[in-house]
């Protein structure tokens, strides 16, 4: 079995990491008290996708107050940095209690991801559970697509 060992080297523009290993890490009461942190992509000039699926988000709705289930889908191509996942873990569980409609709460994760790590790409997928009998997928993507370019993608046509 082959065994590789990867140190992070010291980086300047890459504050250390805070969370991982840290036992008394708490869950932040919201995402603006929350943090994001990212380390230096291994890997840089290959792309690669990294898929990470939290199964048990919740948040609530801002109309009734009662809880919003999800399966949220991070899937991203890394640039010059990486999300690390427990900081990842710990900003999804601080919407457990922000009141907010499920498409603002996709949007707002996008963007803070990309805020953080600068992807080349990246796409969130949240699969909310149905109330009513209506099950929502809401699904943001980065870079957005150019209004000229989902046009011709519709008629059938390359962007």
């Amino acid at each position: 079995m082959l065994r590789a060992r990867h140190e992070q080297k010291a980086d300047k523009n890459t504050p250390p990491l805070t969370l991982l290993g840290n036992s008394q890490a708490a869950f932040p009461k919201s995402p603006k008290q929350g943090t994001l942190e990212a380390f230096p992509n291994p890997n840089p000039n290959r792309d690669y996708t990294i898929r990470v699926d939290c199964p048990d988000f919740t948040s609530l709705c801002p109309v009734t107050g009662q809880p919003d289930f999800a399966e949220i889908i991070v899937e991203y191509v890394p640039d010059e940095r990486c999300i690390e996942t427990k900081s990842l873990k710990l900003y999804l569980a601080s919407y457990r209690n922000v009141h907010s409609f499920n498409e603002a709460v996709i949007n707002r994760i996008l963007d803070d991801l990309v805020a953080a790590c600068h992807p080349r790409r990246m796409r969130i997928e949240g699969r909310f559970v149905a109330r009513g009998g209506l099950a929502l997928t809401v699904i943001a993507e980065h870079p957005q697509e150019t209004g000229i370019a989902r046009r011709s993608r519709r008629n059938g046509a390359k962007a």
